[in-house]
């Protein structure tokens, strides 16, 4: 049973609110869409601290039409005693950075961490905040301007708080206890933008749900109506099925669960793992409730005893008889690679708050060297005794080691024979490359272009300095299900792989990239979607490092050409269109000349210069992957085999795409 309490005690104060303003970055990452959304999730985090802790069962999140948004949940309720500093613990958590429950192990014992600057931040980050703590009987509410208490806390009545909560949160006044948290994104913060996306947050509150197994979590968008309820019993198992539904399962999940303690921390560990049918590994990592993007501690300590227990079981035995029977190719070297092939795994830790370490404040990476012993000692016994009391399934994984094994050897020996020991790493570069005169890497640009015309005009158009240009002859290989022998023949794939000179696959070398900025440039019809699609699909399966490095880009053309009187204006997009043309008047809009550009080819090089490739006045879109288990989703359902979930996706989105025909 829990521990109950929870008083001003258990608020510790740090420091201060104005750094937050002063460098909003160094807190959340960033100032834009990825950055404000962030203030949300920091809130929604403290309900599912509630949640993990056992005393909270729901969480309601709404989007509001005036920009705001609101949470509450059923859980104890922030403190509201005096503080040891002289004021309200509630006011302390609010307006003090650093300070809360989460800095004492009595209080939560696997919140989302020490780095998390919780509330305090959000408020300082706001135009204005209201929170409102039900200690039933008692009701009790302050509110604040960019941080900064309009008065002290206070008790209010029932009837008062009916009135002063949004409707889908009244739930609050009937609950023995809870929180409800309100703010509003400051603009002057949030220049880019205060637009909450609906998409985003559902995705990131259904992947706590996955997490927090017995958790209701809702979510109301009043804009447009859109609701969502999520609820999951078996936790990361629902969320390991989720993650393979567009996939072929090779064999059951397999489940591992216990806790280590490790210089006297415990550290409670949950793993699911699943072979599937794919030629990628697709691993997510969680550290109490938050996403580790860039992995970390647990994730090595869990590759590592997969490592280890599928070479031992490999060469276990005690005759050539059982040795073989577990596979001819016992004696084969064994990559990392080829023990993940096609693996889909979760791996989860929860531990005491005051402990966990994060690498930054938007806590993507876990430090914890003790994490990574935990990890490996659970997993490794889980595993061993799952492998020999399932021994089928063992057999099932094994012959997919050993074929991904076989296969890469194969697309070696493929390499080594289409090109010349060294040529992949760009010692002989391809003759269409139009190669620039710059030698530093983060100087220079490396435009993919589609077709030889519109590959011409780029030439011409180009800043030699600092620009190259490889045209592409047309459509290349679909990648999603291609070994590397198959790339590496590839004609268009192969003078890519040159041109950039970082070798691939197990020769890939970021550091070697010869330029910082790879930019996909085709046209602006349903062909060239395909074209960079399939690229894409090349980038994000094959070298990966590029797209999580933000080295990849698409070149923005643009639509239109609009021409009246002695002016020319470009346009990008059938909106940007119409509303130039409002701002005309009747006698220009009468005699403006609209070009519609069907393909890159029909610029000339000046047009393709000052529209496309001019950094002065050219759109980039940077390739950025934050949710890897959405994009690998979406690449397996576009890309792979299976042509009913394709279908599926084509026609629920259908009406949103942009079909140029």
């Amino acid at each position: 049973m829990p521990d109950q309490s929870y008083t001003a005690k258990d608020i510790t104060v740090l420091e201060g609110l104005e750094p937050v303003r002063k460098r909003p970055g160094m807190y959340i990452g960033s100032t834009d869409e990825k950055g404000l959304h962030h203030l949300l999730i920091e809130i929604v985090d403290n309900s599912l601290d509630e949640a993990i802790g056992g005393f909270a069962k729901n969480i309601f999140v709404c989007l509001h039409k005036d920009g705001s948004v609101s949470v509450s949940d059923d859980g104890r309720g922030v403190p509201t005693d005096m503080h040891p500093s002289g004021v309200s613990a509630l006011e302390v958590a609010m307006t003090k950075l650093h300070a809360g429950g989460k800095f004492t192990e009595s209080a939560y014992k696997a919140s989302g961490g020490l780095h998390g600057v919780g509330a305090s931040a959000v408020n300082a980050l706001s135009t204005r905040m209201d929170v409102i703590v039900n200690h039933s009987p008692k009701f009790f509410l302050q509110s604040y301007k960019v941080g900064t208490p309009d008065f002290p806390v206070k008790e209010i009545s029932p009837e008062k708080i009916g009135e002063l909560l949004p409707e889908y949160h009244r739930h609050l006044v009937k609950a023995q206890s809870g929180t409800f948290t309100h703010f509003w994104p400051d603009p002057t913060i949030f220049k880019i933008t205060t637009d909450f996306n609906y998409a985003n947050i559902k995705a990131k509150l259904q992947e706590r749900a996955y997490l927090v197994a017995g958790v209701f979590i809702h979510l109301l968008d009043e804009r447009t109506e859109k609701e969502a309820n999520f609820y999951f019993e078996s936790g990361i198992k629902s969320l390991l099925s989720h993650m393979n539904r567009h996939k072929k399962s090779l064999h059951e999940q397999i489940y591992i669960a216990g806790t280590a303690t490790e210089a006297n921390i415990p550290i409670g560990v949950e793993v699911v793992m699943q072979y599937t049918d794919t030629y990628n590994d697709n691993l997510e990592s969680f550290a109490n409730t938050i996403n580790t993007y860039d992995g970390g501690t647990h994730l090595t300590g869990f590759k590592t005893a997969l490592s280890k227990v599928l070479k031992n079981y490999i060469t276990a035995g005690e005759t050539d008889k059982e040795k073989d029977k577990k596979g001819k190719n016992k004696d084969m070297d064994l990559t990392p690679e080829d023990l993940k092939e096609g693996l889909t795994g979760v791996v989860w830790i929860k531990m005491s708050s005051s402990e966990i370490q994060f690498e930054s404040q938007t806590k993507t990476k876990v430090n914890n060297a003790e994490v990574q012993s935990a990890v490996y000692q659970i997993v490794k016994k889980g595993l061993e005794e799952y492998l020999e009391e399932h021994p089928q399934t063992a057999q099932i994984i094994i012959g997919k080691v050993f074929l991904a094994a076989k296969a890469r050897m194969a697309a070696r020996a493929a390499r080594d024979a289409v090109v010349r020991k060294g040529a992949l790493e760009g010692m002989t570069l391809p003759g269409k490359l139009a190669d620039c005169q710059e030698r530093d890497p983060a100087m220079s640009e490396l435009f993919i272009v589609e077709g030889d015309s519109a590959g011409g005009s780029a030439k011409q158009g180009r800043d030699r300095k600092h620009q190259a240009i490889l045209p592409l002859g047309g459509k290349i290989l679909n990648t999603e299900r291609a070994r590397l022998d198959k790339i590496v023949e590839f004609e268009e794939l192969k003078d890519l792989i040159i041109a950039m000179g970082m070798g691939i696959g197990e020769t890939l070398d970021a550091q070697k990239l010869r330029y910082h900025r790879i930019i996909i440039m085709t046209d602006a019809d349903v062909d060239g979607a395909h074209i960079a699609t399939l690229l894409l699909t090349f980038f994000y399966r094959h070298t990966n490092p590029l797209v999580t490095g933000g080295n990849i880009y698409l070149a923005m053309p643009p639509l239109y050409l609009i021409s009246h009187d002695t002016t020319k204006k470009y346009v990008y997009s059938d909106p940007e269109k119409e509303a130039y043309l409002a701002t005309l008047t009747p006698t220009q809009k009468q005699k403006a000349g609209i070009q519609r550009y069907k393909g890159l080819g029909e610029m000339n090089p000046e047009q393709l210069w000052e529209t496309t490739m001019n950094p002065a006045t050219r759109t980039l879109k940077k390739i950025s992957i934050e949710d890897a288990e959405k994009a690998d989703e979406v690449f397996t359902t576009l890309m792979g085999q299976e042509v009913a979930p394709r279908k599926k996706f084509i026609q629920l989105h259908a009406t949103s795409a942009n079909l140029d025909i």
